[in-house]
Order: C-alpha cells, then sequence, then structure tokens
C-alpha cells in the first residue's frame, strides 16, 4: 500500500473513533508555532489534506536557479528541459515608435495590441510545442460560454482559440467570476491562438488561496506549460513563516524547471498596517518571492487615448519584509533608492527586502464578459498580469521555433538588460497610508527600476527583440 493511502487509511480510522492519538499532558499544550488547536473534527466532517516534506539543500537550488536562469551563466537553459522547434520562424517588422493611435472607450484586446505594437500576424502558429496557463482560487471559475462571447465581440481582428485546451482541476458550478473571467479572457488574447490550460484550486488555507496545494500539482507533473499567471495574492504577514517559506521553495523548483511563473502586484499601492502603534508599509506574497516575476500596473496618460502610459496608483509595490534582496536586482534597486527624489521615510520599508514588481501592463478599464454581461471597467494587477504573461507566450513562440528554450525564469535576464524592450513609465506615484506623514502617498515612478511599475510596460517587437537571443 502507497503512503498515501495509508495516511488515508489512519486519519478514517481517526475519524470514525476507532482509532485516537493521546498524547501526554504537557504534549497537549505544546504546539507548533502558528498553530491553534480547534478540537476534534466532527466524524462526518471532509478534509483535504497536502502533505508537503521538509526540503534539503536550497542553496544549492538557489545557486542552480540562478546558473540555468543567467544568459552570460555557461549552463544557461532556460530551465532544466529543452523544446525542439517544430516549424519555422515568421519575420517580424523591426520596432515600431509609439504615439497616439486613437481613442478607446475602454480597454479591450484591440487596445492591447494598439498600445504594445502588436500586429495581426503576432499571434501564435498553432502547430508549435507551446502552451500558458492560468490559476484560479478562492472559488472563481470561468465559464465557456463567456469566453466564447468575448472572443466574438473583441476578437474579430486576430487569430484566437475560443476554447480552453484543459481545466486541471474542479471546475465549480454556479455563476461564473470576474476574477477568474479576465484572467482567462486576457490571457488567451494577449497570448493569441497559443493553448491555455486553467488550473482550477477550490478550498483554502488559512482562509486564503492553497498556493501551496498548486504548486505540489505542478512539481508532480513532467509535462506543463511554459508560461504562468496568477492574479491571486497575500499579505506576507497575514501568512505563517513556515507556509511561506514552503511555498517560496516550490516557487524556486519551479524556476529551476524552467517555469515563467507570473504574479500580480495587487491593487493596495505600497499598503499599510500598523506595528507597535506605527504606520509601516505592507508587502504582499507570492508577489515578494525572488523566484516570480511580479507584474505591476498603469493608465493611460489621457484617459481615452491610446498614449503614454503612468502609474495606476493602486499599483502593489515595495520591499518584501521576509525575502532578501536578490542579487539580479542589487544594481537597480541600490540606484533607484539612492536617486529617487520622493523616497518614503525609511520606517516605513525595509530597504534591503526582495523589491517588486519587475515590470507593469495596463490595469485599468477593461472590458469583461463574466455570465453574458459585458462589463466595463474592470481594473487592477489582475488584468495587467495575464497580459504581459500572454505577450511572454508569443516571445516563446519565436524562440521554441527558432529552436531555442522557452523564456524560463526570467528576471536575471531583465535586470541584465535594464529594461530593454519596455516602455519606462516615469510619472505617477502609488496610494499608501492615510497618515500625516506620508500624506497617502508610498513610491514614485522615475528613470529605469521603481517599484511602482518595476522597468515598464512591454514594447512587443522591441521585447521579441531583445529577448529572442540567446
Amino acid at each position: 500500500m502507497g503512503l498515501q493511502a495509508c495516511l488515508l487509511g489512519l486519519f478514517a480510522l481517526i475519524l470514525s473513533g476507532k482509532c485516537s492519538y493521546s498524547p501526554e499532558p504537557d504534549q497537549r499544550r505544546t504546539l507548533p508555532p502558528g498553530w491553534v488547536s480547534l478540537g476534534r473534527a466532527d466524524p462526518e466532517e471532509e478534509l483535504s489534506l497536502t502533505f508537503a516534506l521538509r526540503q534539503q539543500n536550497l542553496e544549492r537550488l538557489s545557486e542552480l536557479v540562478q546558473a540555468v536562469s543567467d544568459p552570460n551563466s555557461p549552463q544557461y537553459v532556460g530551465g532544466l528541459h529543452r523544446f525542439p522547434p517544430t516549424s519555422s520562424l515568421r519575420q517580424r517588422p523591426e520596432p515600431q515608435v509609439t504615439g497616439t493611435v486613437g481613442l478607446h472607450l475602454g480597454v479591450t484586446p484591440s487596445v492591447i495590441r494598439k498600445r504594445y505594437n502588436l500586429t495581426s500576424q503576432d499571434v501564435g502558429s498553432g502547430t508549435s510545442n507551446n502552451s500558458q496557463a492560468c490559476a484560479q482560487f478562492l472559488e472563481q471559475y470561468f465559464h465557456d460560454s463567456d469566453l466564447a462571447q468575448f472572443m466574438r465581440l473583441f476578437g474579430g481582428n486576430f487569430a484566437h482559440q475560443a476554447s480552453v485546451t484543459r481545466v486541471v482541476g474542479q471546475q465549480g458550478r454556479g455563476r461564473a467570476g470576474i476574477e477568474a473571467s479576465l484572467d482567462v479572457q486576457y490571457l488567451m488574447s494577449a497570448g493569441a491562438n497559443i493553448s491555455t490550460w486553467v488550473y482550477s484550486s477550490p478550498g483554502r488555507h488559512e482562509g486564503q488561496e492553497p498556493f501551496l496545494q498548486w504548486l505540489m500539482l505542478l512539481s508532480n507533473e513532467s509535462a506543463l506549460p511554459h508560461v504562468h499567471t496568477v492574479s491571486y495574492g497575500d499579505e506576507e504577514d497575514s501568512l505563517s513563516s513556515a507556509y511561506i517559506q514552503r511555498v517560496n521553495t516550490e516557487l524556486m523548483k519551479a524556476a529551476a524547471r524552467g517555469l515563467t511563473l507570473l504574479f500580480a502586484s495587487g491593487d493596495s499601492g505600497a499598503g499599510c498596517w500598523s506595528v507597535s502603534g506605527r504606520h509601516q508599509f505592507r508587502p504582499t506574497f507570492p508577489a515578494s518571492s525572488p523566484y516570480v516575476t511580479t507584474v505591476g500596473g498603469t493608465s493611460f496618460q489621457e484617459p481615452f487615448l491610446i498614449t503614454n502610459e503612468i502609474v495606476d496608483y493602486i499599483s502593489g509595490g515595495g520591499f518584501s519584509n521576509v525575502f532578501p534582496r536578490p542579487s539580479y536586482q542589487e544594481e537597480a534597486v541600490a540606484k533607484f533608492l539612492s536617486s529617487s527624489p520622493h523616497l518614503p521615510p525609511s520606517g516605513y520599508f525595509n530597504a534591503s527586502g526582495r523589491a517588486y514588481p519587475d515590470v507593469a501592463a495596463l490595469s485599468d478599464g477593461y472590458w469583461v464578459v463574466s455570465n453574458r454581461v459585458p462589463i466595463p471597467w474592470v481594473s487592477g494587477t489582475s488584468a495587467s498580469t495575464p497580459v504581459f504573461g500572454g505577450l511572454l507566450s508569443l516571445i516563446n513562440e519565436h524562440r521554441i521555433l527558432s529552436g531555442r528554450p522557452p523564456l524560463g525564469f526570467l528576471n536575471p535576464r531583465l535586470y541584465q538588460q535594464h529594461g530593454a524592450g519596455l516602455f519606462d513609465v516615469t510619472h505617477g506615484c502609488h496610494a499608501s497610508c492615510l497618515d500625516e506623514e506620508v500624506e497617502g502617498q508610498g513610491f514614485c515612478s522615475g528613470p529605469g527600476w521603481d517599484p511602482v511599475t518595476g522597468w515598464g510596460t512591454p514594447n512587443f517587437p522591441a521585447l521579441l527583440k531583445t529577448l529572442l537571443n540567446p
């Protein structure tokens, strides 16, 4: 009998009352840090259990991630797998010059494609070994009928797929969620005509997303999509230290395998909470993990013109209180901290922590179809994340068809290239604590990297040219 069957049998005996464990009195009073006794479970209650064993050799794993993800490393492969070409590479026009290209009444796929300089030829070939995925949590589900209607309304000027290739996990019944609808519709319209999977993880961990359950599923699968986008996150302080570290280990493994994981930076700006009677900014996780690419948000400078972008004030960003600053971003973050003219007081943030986001995209005023109804003005980094992920999937398409591996963990390359291929967002600040000292303002954008919009937003032809080699 396997370990899983043995454990399930043991728990069945305990819950049925046929078997029990009675610790010594002193053991009853001692619980692991972060644990709370809730008493005995009801015999009829269903329990969902995820067993995650303690991991070893994490320093060696971290070194491996850097080696296989750094284009300057002799071990660089984009991850621990390669995929053979299956077709020839289409030629792509030279980068265009951005400018005002039209009016809009809300962000749709055509607005995204105009702003980020995609042509009708910038779609998947349908013949390569390429795929992308998004994850849904908190009982958020999409409907196939909504996706089909969205593509009928907004997908007329580019080749696309109107159905998800595969759902991994259980799709709930009932009404669709706007979050899940948004993620699927914009991943599949930005990464147009590319095979798309949806990972559905029901249930909660500590009342929040079961990230570890999802990551353990990825760890146990050999064939996975290359790009994964996640529009969910929690405050670092709301999760136990043990859980955060265990999730981060799985994120590290994914990076070592060559998966590109994108997480939304959050919709509360720098955040805010009170610690010992004093306000501090409040970072979010997994956005603050050093092993994911985190996506912030922007708005159009002119609300109804497709033109330059400024900070969307809700765009999450800041510095982790858990993870130290990774070496790949040392130069960029040090430059920001030494040159920003609008830096908040040092007591509000941990300047030595992992800084995020890494990149950004439009996050304001999207059209979404949910429960057969077109809904305008949906906003958040939940929108910018699948858009950026879809564009990376298009770049993977070119890399695979030219015999190169997928991008894999993007951050070492991204910071080495100093934002090449991205529109630098230099105007605007995001929100934070409403007190007399900072008056609701967090960090502000500026030239180069900043903890509001990262390196900036994609100029697709320039980004393709930057990321195509080696």
